[in-house]
């Protein structure tokens, strides 16, 4: 059963939390590196983040910049930034009270199969806000969490969009909990122009206690992937 180092970064800059995705994830590729030239390394570690960005657009590798509704000038008045990223898909918001999550897996050590890894994570999401009483779906075609999605009223919960090397992954969810999603109007979600946005809180006329939806995100992610969590820190 592979062990998964957990951590909390809370509220931290997105480049910030970027760098450090970056930083262990070059470790990793550079022992498999190393291991597959018959060096002796140590295990390859598998580690899993947890935070909440400051308002911020990401722009994937498959997206458009078109999708980004704002000027420079504009994202200042929104207390906005803007990153173009090294992951899959469009354009996306992460801000206060949605929780992003970001695991760095040796998928070697899980299976090599990146469809599976993405129904994996879509599922410990669904599984999520069925505690809740929230029914989360997937949606033809369409990668990510949905409420609703065969009806006119489909509505995106939870986005995703991964970067994966010699079987190590990078980027992941942002799962929107008590997103502000006002911002989301600024953008083209995902590219997707016909679909609304919507959060647990507004599905459930209430904010959620954000720390409770961690505890079990954070239990279903392990009992889908069959893993257990070793050292528990909140430092980088």
């Amino acid at each position: 059963m592979p062990e998964v180092n957990f951590i909390d970064l809370g509220l931290v800059d997105y480049k910030q939390a970027w760098d450090f995705q970056e930083k262990l994830f070059n470790e990793a590729i550079q022992q498999k590196i190393a291991l597959r030239n018959g060096e002796t390394v140590d295990g390859i570690k598998n580690h899993i983040i947890f935070c909440e960005h400051p308002h911020v657009y990401t722009l994937g590798k498959s997206g458009s910049q078109d999708h980004l509704l704002l000027d420079d000038n504009e994202l200042s008045d929104h207390n906005a930034s803007f990153y173009k990223i090294n992951r899959g898909g469009d354009i996306t918001y992460h801000g206060p009270g949605q929780l992003v999550v970001y695991p760095i897996f040796d998928l070697d050590q899980f299976f090599t199969d990146i469809h599976k890894y993405m129904r994996f994570l879509e599922e410990a999401i669904i599984q999520t806000l069925a505690e809740f009483g929230i029914k989360g779906e997937r949606s033809d075609g369409l990668t990510g969490v949905w409420v609703e999605p065969d009806t006119p009223n489909a509505r995106k919960i939870c986005a995703m969009g991964v970067k994966s090397s010699r079987w190590v992954t990078m980027h992941g969810i942002g799962f929107n909990v008590n997103t502000n999603l006002q911002y989301f109007n600024h953008i083209v979600p995902c590219g997707i122009d016909d679909k609304d946005v919507t959060s647990m809180q507004k599905e459930l006329r209430k904010e959620q206690d954000l720390a409770n939806v961690k505890r079990i995100v954070k239990a279903k992610l392990a009992d889908q992937f069959g893993y257990t969590y070793s050292i528990e820190n909140n430092e980088q």
